[in-house]
């Protein structure tokens, strides 16, 4: 389940989406530092949604669980929705970063509020996180799946942080950006796929 679980959260984090153009827009103009504080910031979003998941979902799918097949159903939908969306804005030019500079604190504020407010997000943990979680989780399963979630989410966007405060792979990226989208568009769509059909 872990592996299942890690693996669905990274290919999630990594799809583009609101939280990775903000990543790139803030490394590649505010540098690195303000890139990481970012990251942390988007990782404790998320964090947020999935212990809303693990405390209130669960006991919702003890007095309905018929409710779990549906959700899992909704979030496959809406994962090859994601993947067809990739798809079909892969030729769309990336958008180019704003020379905006902000304090640490401040930056890491941003990271949580957007994960707060990402659409994406709240699907994800409605519908596709809560199907992958164990019947009856424990206190050590719950905290092992935060602390899995907050290392992949802070590791993807440092590392993005990390590579787009360079100005040579922030081109190359752009150069390449069709192809990649769509060849996690297609990854992301089978995905759903197989969430669909247990």
């Amino acid at each position: 389940m872990l592996l299942t679980l890690a693996g669905l959260q990274a290919l999630i984090a990594m799809s583009p989406g609101p939280a990775g153009v903000l990543c790139i827009k803030t490394a590649a103009a505010s540098g690195i530092r303000n890139g990481v504080a970012l990251a942390a910031g988007l990782a404790l979003g998320i964090l947020v949604w999935a212990l809303a998941a693990l405390t209130g979902l669960s006991l919702l799918f003890e007095v309905a669980p018929y409710l779990q097949t549906a959700l899992r159903l909704v979030g496959a939908v809406f994962l090859v929705w994601i993947g067809l969306s990739l798809w079909r804005g892969a030729d769309a030019p990336m958008p180019a970063a704003r020379a905006v500079r902000a304090g640490l604190a401040r930056t890491v504020r941003l990271g949580i509020w957007t994960n707060l407010a990402n659409p994406k997000a709240l699907a994800y943990f409605a519908a596709v996180f809560t199907g992958l979680l164990p019947g009856d989780p424990t206190l050590a399963d719950g905290a092992l799946i935060l602390a899995l979630i907050f290392v992949i989410e802070f590791g993807w966007y440092a590392t993005l942080a990390l590579v787009f405060s360079r100005p040579v792979p922030r081109a190359a990226y752009g150069r390449a950006k069709a192809w990649l989208d769509r060849a996690f568009g297609a990854v992301v769509a089978a995905l759903g796929i197989r969430i669909a059909i247990p």
